[in-house]
């Protein structure tokens, strides 16, 4: 069975940062991509990745909102992948959830991704 499991939210004031978590298992980690996503409040969950991550050879894409600010990384060894948020804003407060995908492209879309996690949620305060 694939299992996602998102960890690391939470609530920080604007400007603040987290440290998000992504353990993954039931999959063979190395041969996906994993990327980030974000629902906020009242809104369907963005088409677009915040972040992606190819566990094939490390290439990275973020959007062009987060860079800079986040960045995304992956331990092959411990199946993990990471989200490091910094100088976070308001209107990025929502869920966040952690999606794997069989292909890498040159964008980072939501129908791309086969599995997920359940979300994890964070709060920006302004």
């Amino acid at each position: 069975e694939v299992q996602l499991v998102e960890s690391g939210g939470g609530l920080v004031q604007a400007g603040g940062s987290l440290r998000l978590s992504c353990a993954v298992s039931g999959l063979s980690f190395n041969d996906y991509t994993i990327g980030w996503f974000r629902q906020a409040p009242g809104k369907e969950r963005e088409r677009e990745g915040v972040s992606c991550i190819s566990n094939v050879d490390g290439r990275t894409k973020s959007g062009d909102s987060v860079k800079g600010r986040f960045t995304i990384s992956s331990d092959n060894a411990k199946n993990m992948v990471y989200l490091q948020m910094n100088n976070l804003k308001p209107e990025e407060t929502g869920v966040y959830y952690c999606a794997a995908a069989e292909v890498w492209g040159r964008r980072c879309p939501i129908e791309y991704f086969d599995f997920w996690g359940q979300g994890t949620r964070v709060t920006i305060s302004s």
